[in-house]
């Protein structure tokens, strides 16, 4: 469909079923409601640090509005949420590039995307650095949101490998929701191994 002709057509906002209007992803007043906090605890660390932006917990607009992204096709949202991370991201971290986590080929096919990817595209587009697609999934996986927390860890053991070259410098490494944190453990697991050095982490929710 057309881009002028959907504009003309009545459209729900996904964070709160109002109308979108000429908006993209999100109305003006959801939008507003997006404000980035840089975190200092979650498992991903063994000591405070600032080292994770998200948008806060999984719940109201935030949950609505992941939920449309993820399952919905919408995946205009990932631009109003992607540039809330972005204004989160301190500039002091140095951020050379933005690693999306990736679904595996199978399940990118069925869904036509990878919501992670298109967060991160619009963080380094924000940002103005390079989206890097470092990471493959190697194999399948059970999705996390069904296994409990002890099952999640080794359910993506060994799941990714690093293709590419590695730049020098901090990356940002992009999901959608972070809960145990073990799809990026799992992530930082197999870029470390692959010689980098620094890491900090945006997650819409957690």
């Amino acid at each position: 469909m057309f881009d002028w002709l959907r504009l003309l057509l009545p459209r729900s906002c996904p964070g709160c079923g109002g109308q979108l209007g000429a908006e993209r992803g999100l109305c003006a007043a959801c939008r507003p409601g997006l404000r980035a906090r840089v975190e200092s605890h979650s498992p991903l660390v063994a000591r405070p640090l600032p080292h994770l932006v998200t948008l806060g917990r999984y719940q109201g607009t935030v949950r609505r509005a992941v939920r449309a992204l993820k399952y919905g096709g919408a995946r205009e949202v990932a631009l109003p949420l992607g540039q809330a991370l972005a204004a989160g991201v301190p500039a002091q971290w140095g951020v050379v590039g933005v690693v999306p986590v990736p679904l595996h080929r199978t399940r990118q096919r069925q869904r036509g995307y990878n919501q992670a990817e298109l967060l991160a595209r619009t963080i380094a587009a924000e940002l103005g650095v390079p989206c890097l697609p470092l990471l493959e999934r190697t194999r399948a996986t059970a999705q996390q949101a069904k296994l409990h927390a002890s099952e999640r860890t080794s359910n993506l053991a060994g799941a990714f490998a690093v293709r590419g070259e590695l730049p020098a410098g901090t990356l940002l490494l992009v999901d959608d929701v972070m809960t145990t944190a073990s799809t990026l453990s799992a992530c930082r697991e197999a870029l470390t191994a692959a010689g980098v050095q620094e890491l900090k982490y945006a997650a819409v929710a957690r």
